[in-house]
């Protein structure tokens, strides 16, 4: 697989994909974590995914032009400067946050990456997983650019993926759709939890932020990081919008919310089922793998630092 090159892409462009790689997993894949954050709340599910967006391209914008004003283009550093001298506590407390969500990526990335691709190609489990160990190593050991063009790369392909499953399912099933719209929006649904679950996943998906520093180091100016965070909002609001309308299609299925995997049962009650699960397959593979390749990158800045 060729990656997408510098010349063909923009900084400001490949950092946007940065975070969207860092956001989009296998929960996001599955539909899972859309359903658990955004749709359980009711029609509130039409505003906060984008709300989401919003409040996580916010504090990313600041603090890539934090790292590039103050020069700090890894978590450590940057953590060190931004608390001054409460940087004793507050940076040690992110070190150990970072540590741990460094734990999880790579095992879910191990685990979930490792059994899907074993189920889809039919080859040996631990095969699978040094297959990804090896694509991951390889990726991040050459620095923040290639992360850059992996995330660029791996991007595009997720997100024509996610077209053409969601796409043809929501013109397929837009009645479906737009019959529980009107259902949701007759039943009562308080505006503060689903506010509040918003932010929850913002700032879950924010305890990583330590790892995106790095990409500021390449921009020519700090107005570099506004022009990402625009470019990572239009893609990310606009892919998560698209995910959870299509699964509104579903929402009032019976035994949906014990289902691991509702966009399976999304595409069987609408079109391409047969094509579409390898699809899934392959997005769920690479939603685990670029988020572990984002947080190790992240890491490995801090520690060659």
């Amino acid at each position: 697989m060729k990656l997408i090159d510098k010349k063909n892409m923009s900084v400001t462009i490949g950092v946007a994909f940065v975070w969207f790689t860092t956001q989009f997993g296998g929960g996001f894949a599955s539909g899972a974590q859309l359903f658990q954050y955004f749709i359980a709340f009711g029609i509130w599910t039409l505003i906060t995914p984008v709300l989401a967006q919003v409040v996580s391209a916010v504090f990313q914008w600041y603090a890539l032009r934090y790292a590039k004003r103050h020069d700090v283009y890894d978590y450590k550093s940057f953590n060190d400067s931004f608390y001054g001298k409460f940087a004793p506590i507050f940076s040690n407390l992110y070190e150990v946050v970072y540590i741990v969500l460094l734990c999880l990526a790579p095992s879910v990335a191990f685990a979930t990456g490792g059994a899907t691709m074993s189920e889809l190609l039919g080859i040996s489990y631990i095969t699978c997983t040094i297959i990804i160990g090896l694509f991951i190593f390889i990726t991040t050991v050459y620095g923040t650019e290639i992360v850059r063009k992996a995330a660029s790369t791996l991007s595009v392909i997720i997100i024509v993926g996610l077209l053409v499953v969601y796409v043809p399912n929501v013109i397929a099933q837009w009645g479906t759709i737009v019959e529980n719209i009107r259902i949701l929006a007759a039943e009562k649904a308080p505006f503060g939890p689903a506010l509040w679950s918003s932010l929850l996943y913002s700032f879950f998906q924010l305890a990583s932020i330590g790892l995106i520093v790095q990409h500021a180091e390449p921009f020519t100016s700090e107005d570099d990081a506004k022009t990402s965070m625009i470019y990572g909002l239009i893609v990310n609001a606009g892919i998560i919008f698209i995910s959870t309308l299509g699964l509104l299609a579903i929402v009032n299925a019976p035994g949906i919310e014990n289902e691991a995997i509702p966009i399976l049962t999304l595409i069987r009650n609408g079109v391409g089922s047969t094509f579409m699960t390898p699809i899934i397959s392959i997005l769920i593979v690479l939603g685990a793998v670029s988020t572990a390749v984002n947080m190790i990158a992240g890491i490995v800045n801090r520690v060659v630092v």
